[in-house]
């Protein structure tokens, strides 16, 4: 059984949070969990969130599952919605650039070994 979980409008960049996602693809759940807890990242809390709510979906779809057997199958970061805020950075040759806030969906898959 495969349950996903889906966390949108996330601060920070997505690619920041592909260093977390990157880690903990194809781990078990507990494994996992130990390395999000203990990650120094800040996009860490963020997808700790959405993997709780995956083992979550999980458990509410069949309670005789163990965590035990459940693994993170497919774990991907989108980028979001990118603000772009009324501050002015410096650029090359004398140009302005306006700063950009960028935001992430965070998708998790977790599926049990019967599979």
């Amino acid at each position: 059984m495969e349950k996903r979980a889906v966390g949108k409008y996330f601060k920070g960049s997505p690619r920041k949070a592909r260093l977390v996602i990157d880690q903990i693809r194809g781990l078990q759940v507990e494994d996992a969990l130990n390395l999000l807890r203990f990650s120094r990242k800040k996009a860490a809390k963020d997808v700790e969130k959405v993997l709780k709510s995956a083992i979550a979906n999980v458990e509410y779809a069949d309670e005789s599952v163990s965590l035990d057997d459940l693994f993170v199958s497919r774990a991907f970061v989108d980028l979001g919605p990118t603000k772009w805020r009324r501050r002015i950075r410096p650029a090359p040759m004398g140009r302005a650039y306006r700063e950009r806030r960028h935001g992430c969906h965070i998708t998790v898959y977790v599926s049990d070994f019967s599979e």
